[in-house]
């Protein structure tokens, strides 16, 4: 039996995710959370065999769960189950550790077949991913500006560029707003850029929000 934990502060996607994997024999929904911090103390507390992980959490974000995960179980396989797409977040969170991303698009088939793939021991990525994987390991390839920014750094970026203020960011990611204000400054500098209104463009541009 497969046993599957469920992270996403949705319910309603919870409960999709439940009904997809009961429906399936061998496998299980052991466990649920809402927020990062109640996904790591569900997971210490317990076995399981996989976990199901979202990005955009209250208290403790998908990413900051995930680099904990690989600190203290590393041979847990995580897979990131996003709204965000490829373009946004997926390389990052692979090269974080995570076993594979799928975005909440796909279809019920392909969630399962990641499942079943991760704890075998495998990665998984879509296709369109595993040929952008490839192309970046050329040594011509020229990478864009933000994939010098640091992991928070980015989710600031993306939060400015989604229109949040800087007290609203604080409050999603737990974080004082000196510290927002510290991270929007570096991006500023290392992007070589102005303003917000330069973040969000660049951002659009880039297809870093949807």
């Amino acid at each position: 039996m497969i046993r599957v934990v469920v992270v996403d502060d949705h319910a309603v996607v919870r409960e999709g995710l439940k009904r997809i994997i009961s429906e399936n024999p061998g496998m299980a929904v052991t466990g649920e959370a809402g927020d990062g911090h109640e996904a790591l103390k569900l997971i210490r507390g317990g076995a399981c065999d996989v976990v199901l992980l979202d990005i955009t959490m209250p208290n403790k974000n998908g990413l900051d769960v995930l680099k904990e995960l690989r600190t203290e179980v590393p041979r847990l396989p995580v897979l990131v189950l996003s709204m965000h797409s490829e373009d946004q977040y997926a390389v990052r969170v692979l090269r974080a550790g995570a076993a594979g991303y799928l975005t909440k698009e796909s279809a019920p088939a392909k969630l399962v077949q990641a499942i079943r793939k991760v704890v075998r021991g495998g990665k998984y990525v879509s296709p369109s991913l595993a040929e952008k994987l490839v192309s970046d390991l050329g040594t011509d390839t020229e990478r864009p500006p933000h994939e010098i920014l640091s992991d928070r750094e980015y989710q600031v970026l993306c939060l400015i560029a989604s229109g949040k203020t800087v007290s609203e960011i604080g409050a999603e990611l737990a974080l004082s707003v000196k510290t927002i204000s510290t991270y929007r400054v570096r991006i500023l500098e290392k992007l070589r850029m102005k303003n917000n209104a330069e973040i969000t463009r660049y951002a659009i541009k880039e297809r870093l929000v949807d």
